[in-house]
């Protein structure tokens, strides 16, 4: 079984299309097409359901991608473990990250990485952290910055990079825009903003509110922090978000710090897939991360 023929497979796999597929590895379709057929040949089994409009795996596709995937993420960590023990560092590191992380300057990170190790590739994907996790399990990162409660997702390891206290965001004619602070049992009838299901935020403050049997009205669901901050400034609901996104605007928004018996963190971390190493472009960004962080 050649590498190749894996790379091939994994393309049609996610493009669900032999020609995009094709353009994406920069072959002739014939010679794409051949090699999948050469690899159902030697696996005893078709791999794909094959229409004129798109391919959709089979039973025996699905359960070949994500071992295809482990198999070629090993192949690339062994091609960089060998460029490391030369004082290289090379290759492609797929990273996460939440947009909404607030204490991990991701941007400011990956630049300077990349000043210091130009012969590596960044791709960079944002997303929710339930997202990121799947991505990670599948094999398509490496590595992510993801905010959670701290239970290790499953299939995954948490390193602690970053913590800092979540405020309430309110417009600033709300009652609470001139409190010291703000109880968690007062916020049981505002109406919300808030992120979709699966990013970080929304999730640990709905473990906060379960835990305190806290029933919570959301009128307006968003995906990126910008959004959730011009809707409270216009006064359609109350927000909970960690410190430094909750000063991103105060101009718009006022920020009051959230009081209670129980401590209520915000924690980011770096997730990888557990009992894979990580590659050592991998390795070196968390360790800067760590640094900084």
């Amino acid at each position: 079984m050649e590498l190749r023929h894996l790379e091939y497979f994994v393309a049609v796999a996610e493009e669900q299309h032999f020609t995009r597929a094709a353009e994406r590895m920069r072959v002739a379709q014939s010679g794409l097409s051949a090699s999948v057929r050469s690899l159902e040949r030697e696996l005893g089994a078709p791999l794909f359901v094959r229409s004129t409009r798109r391919v959709e795996l089979t039973e025996a596709g699905r359960a070949l991608l994500a071992e295809a995937r482990r198999t070629l993420a090993s192949a690339e960590a062994a091609r960089q473990a060998v460029a490391a023990v030369q004082g290289l560092l090379r290759g492609t590191l797929a990273v996460g990250a939440e947009q909404c992380l607030g204490v991990v300057n991701v941007a400011q990170l990956l630049a300077g990485f990349r000043d210091r190790h130009p012969d590596v590739e960044i791709m960079l994907r944002q997303g929710a952290t339930a997202d990121l996790c799947a991505e990670l399990r599948a094999g398509r990162l490496d590595m992510a910055f993801i905010a959670t409660d701290g239970k290790p997702p499953e299939q995954l390891d948490l390193i602690p990079l970053a913590a800092e206290p979540m405020m309430v965001v309110c417009h600033p004619a709300h009652r609470f825009a001139d409190a010291a602070a703000v109880d968690w049992d007062d916020l049981e009838k505002e109406i919300f903003v808030d992120f979709h299901r699966g990013f970080g935020a929304r999730e640990v403050t709905e473990v906060e509110c379960a835990a305190r049997r806290l029933s919570r009205r959301i009128s307006v669901e968003v995906n990126d922090v910008h959004s959730l901050l011009d809707f409270v400034g216009a006064g359609l609901g109350v927000a909970v978000v960690p410190r430094p996104i909750a000063r991103k605007r105060p101009n718009q928004v006022r920020a009051v710090p959230l009081t209670g018996p129980s401590s209520y963190t915000w924690r980011v971390w770096m997730a990888l897939a557990a009992g894979r190493p990580a590659s050592p472009p991998a390795a070196e960004l968390l360790r800067q991360a760590q640094l900084t962080g």
